[in-house]
């Protein structure tokens, strides 16, 4: 294994980690994985899709601005949170 496939497999474990330890599930559920055996087939590799379209909120959004609001500290939070989003189009 080359020192980039180490550091891209660490980098990707790591990664999964923080996304499992996220303490978001209590308000988002988790998506499926779709096998996509015909696009798998013409990519030459194994392709999952991750089904947005499932949760009641179509979209993964929440989980991140979740998570963000979780990882505030007592300061921050105090000081209030404001938001604005322009949707799907921004």
């Amino acid at each position: 294994m080359s020192l980039t496939e180490i550091s891209f497999k660490t980098f990707a474990q790591s990664y999964l980690k923080r996304i499992l330890d996220a303490r978001i599930y209590a308000l988002a559920i988790e998506t499926l994985l779709n096998n996509t055996s015909l696009v798998s087939e013409r990519m030459g590799n194994h392709v999952l899709l991750k089904r947005e379209d499932m949760p009641p909120v179509f979209s993964f959004k929440i989980r991140g601005a979740y998570n963000k609001l979780l990882h505030l500290s007592d300061e921050q939070r105090a000081g209030g949170v404001i938001t604005a989003s322009a949707g799907n189009h921004a």
